[in-house]
């Protein structure tokens, strides 16, 4: 297809790559293909020059109606370098995408920002994501979740947990 424009599986292979799962063969086999390819699990795009861009992860992946893939990954990271955003996940429900944003509470609390001025702060952070992404990844709205979002051992936020309807 178009490496450039249209993201797919990242695959590698060579002898950097593990043999395999110890004395586990079908996470092996769902791992690495027949021809020794390992399948990461990471979507991305390569630039004409060689250049890898990783947009996502394949599970994570939101496809629109109109069949746009959206990475919530990368809406996340402009997210998370937002006033008071510590964290984030950005969800799909009904066919709307919207932002589930832990506050950096401590700051509230230390600044004197009340939960009005908050939600006022989270309102502009709205505003101004919408106004850097694509039409297709606007966010209809940012909920503010209470506490920080449970974590793997490897800190990766368990989204499953939240990715429920509202």
């Amino acid at each position: 297809s178009e490496p450039q424009t249209v993201a797919g599986e990242i695959l590698v292979r060579g002898e950097n790559v593990m043999l395999g799962y110890y004395k586990n063969p079908e996470a092996t086999s769902a791992a690495i293909d027949s021809e020794g390819w390992l399948h990461t699990g990471d979507m991305g795009t390569i630039d004409l020059d060689g250049t890898l861009y990783i947009r996502g992860r394949c599970k994570t992946m939101i496809l629109t109606g109109s069949g746009q893939n959206i990475y919530p990954e990368e809406i996340e990271d402009k997210l998370n370098n937002m006033p008071l955003i510590l964290e984030s996940l950005v969800l799909e429900n009904d066919g709307k995408l919207y932002g589930l944003v832990v506050p950096d509470f401590e700051t509230c609390e230390r600044e004197g920002i009340d939960r009005a001025a908050l939600e006022a702060i989270m309102a502009e952070n709205l505003k101004q994501l919408n106004s850097q992404i694509a039409a297709y990844e606007r966010l209809a709205s940012i909920t503010i979740y209470p506490s920080e979002f449970e974590k793997t051992p490897k800190k990766s936020i368990k989204r499953y947990l939240y990715n429920v309807s509202k």
